[in-house]
């Protein structure tokens, strides 16, 4: 089954494991979005998968990301060094 953004539901384990970060920080951070809205959860047997709750999110965040490597990439800001803005 897919989820909402064409990709497969994720197991949190799975998620923690591919961030580098523990399960119970992961599992804290998808509460919140959860609590959010922006991603729902799906029983699967004893575990639960999590999937964004809407498609148009994946988009977002792609476009977000691909943002700020832009930002970071390219710091042309004159007052970077003075006022550290950049």
């Amino acid at each position: 089954m897919a989820g909402a953004d064409g990709k497969p539901p994720r197991l949190p384990a799975d998620l923690a494991d591919a961030l580098g970060i523990s399960r119970t920080r992961l599992s804290n951070h998808l509460a919140c979005l959860r609590d959010c809205g922006l991603v729902v959860t799906v029983p699967d047997g004893r575990r639960t998968r999590y999937e964004l709750a809407d498609e148009r999110l994946g988009h977002a965040l792609d476009d977000l990301r691909t943002a700020v490597v832009a930002v970071e990439t390219d710091r042309t800001c004159t007052d970077a060094a003075t006022k550290g803005c950049c």
